[in-house]
């Protein structure tokens, strides 16, 4: 149920990235740590922005691969490994985050060709394996292990999408934690290989015929260097099982939009292939399709052909497409509805005059809708939780699905053959669990529930309603043990993200619940800009508005204070990516508010972010310094790399990130590290882990998480001048 951009979804990570090697641990008395001095050699190079001299002292550090850059990447290291090696409670932390995260992990089955096939992990290995069962009742066997496709771990199953028929699954691996994924398919009833390799594919997933044939996809030219300037010109190809990718087939190309992107997806009756076209993170997108029948899918290397119709092709909003049945298909789309609503719309005449709605805008912001057999289930947000609605093709309403609680909910897929399907259901502390659904009855069966070494009735969750800055009221999360209450002096940490129109939900973590067993509190704010509560909810928080997100931010950390909750000194501040820019800009707005900050992998350089790799995309949410003087001015005023302060006294900060991060390139982080530490002037230290065998965090080894996660906290305890609690 793709209802946002392919892109949005690029930014989006939880707590956890790479690794750094396993570093001493220690639970002894604290060792005093001298940071080295550290000063980062500052250029010349300045740019003139709409007749302002803005100077780049760090440009230096965007070439990667240079022996000053590469030598002050191991001096930082080292710099910040000493730092980090003496602090006491690093085995509590580990042994908590290793207790908790050692879960048995169900993924959510899929069934084809009376095959059924699904991930799970007993929580000990690295990565989940990918298991099958020949029939739903069967016993499962290993079909693919990514923990044996290298020594350190670092590659992963990324992506994985079996043929119809059952027969081959064709699955997408990412190195080292790269967006780039090479594409193979394994034989499932030998557990082989075939010789298929497809390379340079990236924001894709893969369509078959319904005869297990072939597959749409999308890939990329092939870069002159794996850190290519921009990313661009998309196309959509057919490959053929059994032959070299040099025989693929073009399907469809535009360059003259080489910032577009598609969406390739064949009908449930193979008769049409629908493309859906992006451009970058905007929430519009349009919808083209050409017969399979039409296609010229026999000649390799060759062209398909056939006739390009194009029913949604204005760019006017962003439509979904849910199924269809002969010339009618279902959309979810924002078009005339700020929370989104379902229409159905006649291929033939697809004009909007000729639309019909099925089911109305309600209150609740519509995310998106799966067919199953006769019925749509439509899966809303309600103040930031899940609500899932069955109703006919028809659009009324059957019944409201029952879930166990207050929490996130996923799944629900299937085709009009079907007659149950699965859905997953986590919280803040329910691991996933798996259930599996009568469409006719409503009925859900437990299909898998994990067990924890840990009282999950010990914890409590709440909401809240917090002013921002302006008088908007926000939505915050709660997490906290049940015998931790307020006192004024809890070590808090503060998550946020507030961006491209995704929104942050009750989601079960072994890192939020290790937090929150030391006895920490746990917040999760939902911030304009994210996807909680529609398209105005969204839009507030973009481009020259963004400033709110950052307010929204602040008055968080405000409102636990004034809660009783905690104090300044130990309230401490994390986000990834999009988040990443809102810890980095918000540290620097009030220093006085944090006593400790981790940004990861963020977005630091609002005036340059869109001239590396995919970052053009971004510009939807953010605008550039290129737009116009009002852009430029607004994108000045916050970022990150150009609003350290020389003179001021920061919170104790742990930049985070990974040497190759092909999304959010490193030189971000590296020039506001270099920037942070040159202005930084009271005696809490500025640091920058930089793994150097990962990227954006995706695929990341549980191994690898466990170590960033051990300092991480273990920074946090150290400068919130806070000790891990007892269970």
């Amino acid at each position: 149920m793709p209802t946002l951009a392919p892109l949005a979804l690029m930014l989006w990570s939880s707590l956890s990235a790479c690794q750094w090697g396993a570093p001493p641990a220690s639970d002894g008395p604290q060792v005093e740590m001298t940071l080295p001095d550290v000063a980062t050699r500052q250029g010349t190079v300045t740019d003139d922005y709409f007749g302002t001299t803005v100077a780049d002292p760090y440009r230096w550090l965007e070439d990667l691969d240079s022996e000053e850059t590469t030598a002050w990447v191991t001096a930082q290291n080292e710099r910040t490994r000493a730092h980090l090696d003496g602090m006491a409670h690093r085995d509590t932390i580990r042994s908590t985050l290793e207790t908790l995260w050692t879960v048995e992990r169900f993924g959510l089955p899929v069934e084809r060709g009376g095959r059924v096939f699904a991930t799970w992990t007993d929580g000990k290995a690295d990565h989940a394996v990918l298991r099958v069962q020949d029939t739903l009742d069967g016993e499962p066997r290993v079909l693919l292990d990514p923990n044996t496709m290298s020594d350190d771990g670092t590659m992963a199953l990324a992506d994985w999408v079996p043929s119809h028929n059952g027969r081959v699954v064709a699955y997408g691996v990412a190195d080292g934690g790269s967006d780039w994924r090479t594409w193979r398919i394994r034989d499932v009833e030998t557990g082989a290989d075939l010789d298929d390799t497809l390379q340079w594919l990236k924001f894709t997933s893969v369509s078959w015929l319904p005869d297990g044939s072939g597959f749409f996809y999308s890939r990329y030219p092939e870069p002159d260097e794996a850190f290519e300037a921009s990313l661009s010109t998309q196309s959509v190809w057919f490959h053929r099982v059994a032959t070299p990718q040099s025989a693929d087939i073009l399907v469809h190309e535009d360059p003259e939009h080489p910032s577009w992107g598609f969406g390739a997806d064949v009908s449930e009756d193979g008769s049409r292939l629908f493309l859906t076209v992006w451009d970058g993170t905007e929430e519009k997108s349009r919808v083209y399709w050409k017969s399979v029948a039409e296609l010229d899918l026999q000649t390799p290397g060759g062209q398909a052909g056939g006739t390009l119709h194009k029913p949604l092709d204005a760019f006017d909003a962003n439509y979904a497409r849910i199924s269809e049945s002969g010339d009618t298909a279902w959309f979810v789309t924002d078009n005339n509805a700020e929370r989104s609503r379902v229409i159905a719309v006649d291929l033939t005449q697809p004009a909007p005059e000729h639309w019909t709605e099925v089911i109305a805008e309600t209150p609740d912001n519509l995310l998106g809708v799966t067919r199953v057999g006769d019925s749509f289930y439509a899966q809303y947000l309600a103040d930031a939780s899940t609500v899932v609605r069955q109703h006919g093709l028809d659009g009324a309403l059957i019944r409201t699905v029952a879930l166990p609680g207050v929490g996130r909910a996923g799944g629900f897929d299937g085709d009009s053959r079907d007659s149950a399907t699965t859905f997953s259901y986590q919280s803040f502390t329910t691991p996933p669990t798996i259930y599996r659904i009568d469409v006719a009855s409503g009925e859900s069966t437990l299909m898998h529930q994990p067990d924890v070494d840990v009282d999950l009735d010990s914890f409590v969750v709440s909401q809240e309603r917090y002013p921002s800055k302006d008088g908007t009221e926000v939505n915050l999360f709660l997490v906290h043990r049940k015998d931790v209450e307020p006192n004024g002096e809890r070590p808090t940490l503060l998550y946020g993200y507030g961006g491209f129109n995704i929104p942050l939900t009750p989601r079960y973590s072994a890192p939020t619940l290790a937090w929150v067993q030391m006895g920490g509190v746990y917040a999760v704010a939902n911030l304009r800009g994210g996807g909680e509560y529609g398209r105005s909810w969204h839009e507030a928080g973009t481009k020259l508005q963004k400033q709110n997100v950052f307010d929204d931010f602040i008055a968080a950390g405000e409102h636990l204070i004034a809660s009783g909750w905690t104090r300044a000194d130990r309230l401490a501040i994390n986000g990834r990516s999009n988040g990443g820019l809102l810890v980095g800009a918000t540290l620097l707005q009030r220093p006085d508010l944090f006593g400790a900050a981790i940004p990861a992998v963020g977005v630091l350089d609002m005036l340059r972010y869109h001239k590396f790799t995919i970052g053009w995309a971004w510009a939807s949410d953010y605008g550039t310094s290129a737009d116009d003087e009002a852009m430029f001015k607004a994108l000045l005023a916050y970022s990150p790399v150009h609003n350290t302060k020389a003179g001021t006294d920061y919170p104790a900060t742990m930049i985070l990130t990974g040497d190759h991060d092909d999304r959010v390139v490193p030189g971000h982080s590296y020039k506001y590290a270099a920037a942070l530490q040159r202005d930084n002037s009271g005696k809490n230290p500025a640091v920058i882990r930089i793994e150097t065998r990962a990227g954006h965090g995706a695929g990341t080894p549980k191994s690898m998480k466990i170590d960033e996660l051990v300092d991480v906290y273990g920074f946090l305890f150290h400068h919130l001048d806070a000790s891990p609690a007892s269970p």
